[in-house]
């Protein structure tokens, strides 16, 4: 895997809907143009740092998104 997973893409376009927020509002909120929040959750850009890739691959770990309200302290 080379960019975000879809785990973490579907996840973050879920949140946005339970959210009601727009892709643009979003992304005037973090500094960065609709297009560029558009980019990232379709998986056109996003890629995750090669060597933390490598590693997570060599452990056989996948990068997931989980709601924080979902975690536990």
């Amino acid at each position: 895997m080379t960019g975000m997973n879809e785990q973490v893409r579907a996840a973050a376009r879920t949140a946005l809907k339970n959210k009601r927020l727009t892709q643009a509002e979003v992304a005037e909120e973090i500094g960065l143009k609709q297009s560029d929040v558009a980019r990232l959750l379709t998986g056109r850009v996003g890629r995750i740092p090669e060597n933390w890739q490598k590693l997570l691959d060599e452990l056989g770990l996948e990068l997931i998104a989980v709601p924080k309200d979902q975690l536990q302290n």
